[in-house]
């Protein structure tokens, strides 16, 4: 004989495996768009790179726009991390992609809100969220989190071949174009910004990045790269993550067309 608890256990089980993620709920506005791309040989016409005016962290105004890459001119690849304020170990990661003349364009894995939702660990685990990749403007996602919501935000140019930096474009463009047709939900633990960076790295060049709590702690995953000598750099990691760090040249030049030269700009 079945006994209640039990019971309750079992129906509450089968209705969590029966919730399907969705692409047509009521979005929050800055995640209303999906970015799609269409590929042509060494090109790629991407259509809603967001590039969000902020005010402050809930009052801008949101725009996108359309631009085409010639993934021949792909010049560097950069890690960011943004280590949330008074956490340990918290953060979220993206990933930018520099092209010639100065053109930069991110990509971030983040969660799809709906309409006045706030992102919540516990809720991440339990079919809460949807998955979006973001693909914007460096002036939006980078000064969203130096400049307004005040998170240190550090900057890292990888080590990588032409070809994997290449081919690392291309394959986070086609998963954001997967997820507008087949939705998934995040997972707190298994399907987050990081470990779909992860997934994309190790997909690239296998066993590349191996399993580390630094992944499911993303504030450490910079140390991670840097240890697996994915980091451009020759400094001692604390004096790396120091110049690396953009927050004063963000609010700096702010409001300088060449934004994501200047940043870049070692003092």
């Amino acid at each position: 004989m079945w006994r209640w608890p039990a019971a309750l256990v079992l129906a509450a089980a089968l209705v969590y495996a029966l919730i399907e993620p969705s692409t047509t709920r009521d979005w929050n506005p800055d995640q209303r768009v999906m970015p799609l791309a269409f590929f042509r040989g060494q090109y790629v016409d991407v259509g809603n790179i967001r590039n969000i005016e902020y005010r402050s962290t809930d009052d801008y105004t949101v725009q996108h726009y359309n631009r085409t890459f010639d993934l021949d001119a792909l010049r560097s690849l950069w890690f960011v991390v943004e280590p949330f304020h008074g956490m340990e170990g918290p953060a979220h990661t993206l990933m930018s992609f520099g092209f010639a003349d100065d053109v930069y364009v991110a990509i971030s894995v983040e969660i799809r809100k709906e309409k006045g939702e706030k992102f919540s660990p516990l809720l991440g685990i339990l079919k809460r969220y949807e998955l979006m990749y973001v693909v914007a403007d460096e002036r939006d996602v980078i000064k969203l989190r130096s400049n307004f919501r005040k998170d240190d935000v550090f900057l890292y140019p990888i080590r990588t071949t032409p070809e994997r930096r290449r081919q690392m474009f291309v394959e986070m463009l086609e998963r954001a174009n997967r997820l507008a047709e087949h939705p998934e939900f995040y997972n707190t633990l298994t399907n987050t910004c990081t470990t779909n960076i992860v997934r994309h790295v190790n997909t690239i060049s296998a066993g590349r990045v191996p399993w580390s709590y630094k992944v499911l702690l993303p504030a450490y995953s910079d140390e991670l790269a840097y240890e697996l000598g994915l980091i451009e750099t020759t400094l001692p990691f604390d004096e790396a993550r120091r110049r690396f760090r953009i927050n004063d040249r963000a609010a700096r030049y702010a409001d300088d067309p060449a934004f994501s030269r200047r940043i870049r700009e070692m003092d």
